[in-house]
């Protein structure tokens, strides 16, 4: 269904499925589309800028949302993608986050854009579904080249339960409360924080001497 209404619309279709015998029907059925029998998790993204429509396995949301999202040097530009209601809601609110919210939020806006009730599949699941959409920022609230080393940062504190040492320094003067928690701060003052701490060390000891004498 998704694959001929893509079509209709003028998309050129690269269709992801992992069964061979539904691959082989899906080919004779959208002869436009490149279909490639394969699961997303193994197959290899477009290296050209590409959108991704898919209804994702409610079991493997976590995981497909993570390979699509975690790298932004993967060219993506928006996803739209039916999952449970739930994991739409639980990286797309502002609080309290997730990791993976504020990791992805750092290179997408992610918003839901509806609720589907079990009705509309066949057959029809217990829960009901969203679509979650995320799309690539115009600019992304952490350099790219960055991209691992904020991550590490962020993974820390959400373990830890507790932002850094000198983030609860920094916070102040970013309008953050410096006794929240991890979970307290939405992606873009994880974004802040981590443009203040990962400044040299010399402007941040500056800085921290500046707010002690105060």
């Amino acid at each position: 269904m998704l694959t001929r209404a893509l079509l209709r619309a003028g998309a050129r279709v690269r269709a992801v499925e992992p069964d061979a015998r539904l691959a082989a029907r899906l080919r004779r059925a959208c002869p436009d589309a490149v279909v490639v029998a394969a699961d997303a998790l193994e197959a290899p993204w477009p290296e050209e800028v590409f959108r991704v429509v898919a209804n994702v396995p409610f079991a493997h949301t976590t995981d497909i949302c993570r390979a699509l999202l975690s790298d932004p040097l993967v060219p993506l530009l928006s996803a739209d993608l039916i999952v449970q209601w739930d994991a739409a809601l639980k990286r797309a609110r502002l609080w309290p986050s997730t990791f993976l919210g504020v990791l992805w939020g750092a290179w997408y806006e992610l918003s839901v854009l509806r609720r589907i009730a079990p009705v509309a599949f066949a057959p029809a699941p217990p829960v009901a579904a969203a679509v979650l959409r995320a799309r690539r920022r115009p600019e992304s609230l952490v350099p790219v080249p960055q991209a691992p080393a904020y991550e590490s940062f962020v993974r820390r504190a959400y373990r830890s339960g507790s932002l850094p040492p000198v983030a609860r320094l920094l916070a102040p003067g970013l309008g953050i409360d410096p006794r929240a928690g991890p979970r307290d701060l939405d992606a873009r003052a994880w974004a802040s924080l981590w443009q203040e701490t990962s400044a040299s060390p010399r402007s941040v000891t500056s800085m921290t001497r500046r707010r002690r004498t105060r």
